[in-house]
């Protein structure tokens, strides 16, 4: 008993921990959504740009961060494996969400966006074998419920480019995630965040060079003026490598499931400083918003995973002995 005891509070602890790590990021990531937008607003950066810029940095600061850790050898399969989940949760992921967001309004983007956990509870049941229990399912969609009342209830963003084809980029960036979510969970689990991420931010910066590269160059750098600087440099070390450094720490103690429902707190973070910078007012319908989003990360948190349910099974056929 007191074994099972000190377990489960380790357990406890590790979940914990995961919860934190993944709220930070996606905190992050909700700011990061003005700030980019500002940035790609004030022209003079490409979204090609930027997002390289975010691939490089990150690659730059992760590699930089192996000389004050322990190294790990990596063998030359997870080598592969690791070029793979790149290509899906960072590369495709995060170039065919710029671009499909230049192509298509903010609001067909947002919306797209909340089929994250849907596509992912689908492919941990395939890849993962993890039930679509009824509590998950619900929380899942009781959390989309919440985020689709944030997107419709806040200010409209009109664009005169919207088309199908941005629609479909942003469909392809949802999926490509939701994918690396629950492909890769195994190959997660076996490294550290530092080296997970250094392989995977390298080959995303090579890959992405060739396509990037003519906007890349031209940039006005030496015109470049403190402020934006100062948001380009947020982009880079905050909402990509602090963000990538956290989020496989809740990959490491959480369900796919329970970590793509985080993707939900973006448009609350979005809508939070919309209010803050008085673009927007809080009323009753984002009070019910945030409460459903929230309620919907509970509820799949406390939904019961393959193992779980295996270890019930298991209980009652020795009681039943």
């Amino acid at each position: 008993m007191l074994t099972f005891a000190i377990k489960f509070t380790a357990m406890e602890d590790k979940n914990f921990k995961g919860h934190a790590a993944l709220f930070t990021a996606y905190f992050i990531f909700g700011l990061n959504t003005p700030v980019s937008k500002a940035v790609l607003a004030e022209g003079g950066t490409s979204p090609l740009a930027l997002t390289f810029f975010r691939f490089a940095g990150a690659a730059a600061l992760f590699w930089l961060a192996t000389l004050f850790v322990k190294k790990e050898q990596v063998c030359r399969r997870d080598l592969f494996l690791f070029f793979v989940a790149s290509m899906f949760g960072i590369l495709i992921n995060q170039m065919s969400f710029i671009v499909g967001l230049s192509m298509a309004s903010p609001i067909d983007a947002s919306v797209i966006t909340t089929t994250v956990p849907i596509l992912t509870m689908i492919l941990a049941a395939f890849f993962l074998r993890e039930p679509i229990t009824w509590k998950k399912a619900g929380g899942v969609l009781t959390g989309a419920t919440g985020a689709l009342l944030l997107i419709f209830n806040g200010n409209p963003v009109h664009s005169g480019s919207a088309n199908r084809m941005g629609d479909w980029l942003c469909v392809l960036s949802c999926a490509a995630f939701a994918l690396y979510l629950t492909a890769f969970k195994k190959l997660i689990l076996r490294y550290s965040a530092i080296t997970s991420m250094k392989w995977m931010f390298l080959y995303a910066t090579i890959v992405s060079l060739p396509f990037c590269w003519h906007d890349v160059a031209s940039v006005p750098y030496a015109a470049l003026p403190p402020d934006r600087i100062i948001r380009i440099a947020y982009v880079v070390v905050l909402a990509t490598f602090v963000s990538y450094l956290l989020i496989p720490t809740g990959q490491k103690s959480l369900r796919p499931t329970v970590v793509s429902m985080y993707n939900y707190l973006q448009p609350l973070v979005s809508s939070a400083v919309a209010v803050v910078a008085g673009m927007d007012v809080f009323g009753w319908s984002k009070g019910i918003a945030s409460l459903l989003v929230f309620l919907g990360v509970y509820l799949v948190t406390q939904s019961k995973s393959r193992a779980q349910l295996e270890a019930e099974l298991q209980r009652r056929e020795t009681t039943d002995i």
